[in-house]
């Protein structure tokens, strides 16, 4: 995990009714979760948003174009709200918020913060060790 990005996922929980955040890779793995969420459920967060997020990519020909690029994910409970959106090559940002969390804020915090780490943000692609000399 990366303390320099925890501490830059915090800003986001400066909106009112923004709970967690968590920053993942493509293949499930956190990168980086609030400072105030716990490690055990960030790895949980981080392997199902993954799952959440690839779901999600697999359904833009239900929109009638198969090749749309995927923005953003959002799941409603009870109690709150689950956002996802792409945080670079193979990286997503998760914020979970409560149920009367101004959207527009959030999901505007969240681009922010993005744009604002950039390429600290970027996961390269894996190299493929299998076919070593």
């Amino acid at each position: 995990m990366n303390d320099d990005l925890s501490w830059m996922l915090d800003s986001a929980l400066e909106i009112p009714g923004a709970l967690h955040a968590v920053l993942i890779s493509a293949d499930g793995l956190l990168m980086a979760r609030t400072q105030d969420f716990d490690k055990d459920d960030a790895d949980r967060v981080a392997a199902a948003m993954s799952g959440v997020q690839s779901l999600s990519r697999t359904l833009a020909f239900f929109c009638e174009d198969p090749h749309q690029a995927w923005r953003q994910t959002l799941v409603e409970f009870d109690g709150g709200w689950v956002f996802l959106i792409s945080a670079g090559e193979g990286a997503y940002l998760g914020v979970s918020a409560s149920p009367d969390v101004d959207m527009a804020d959030i999901t505007f915090r969240m681009q922010q913060l993005v744009a604002q780490l950039g390429k600290r943000l970027t996961t390269p692609p894996r190299e493929n060790l299998g076919a070593r000399s």
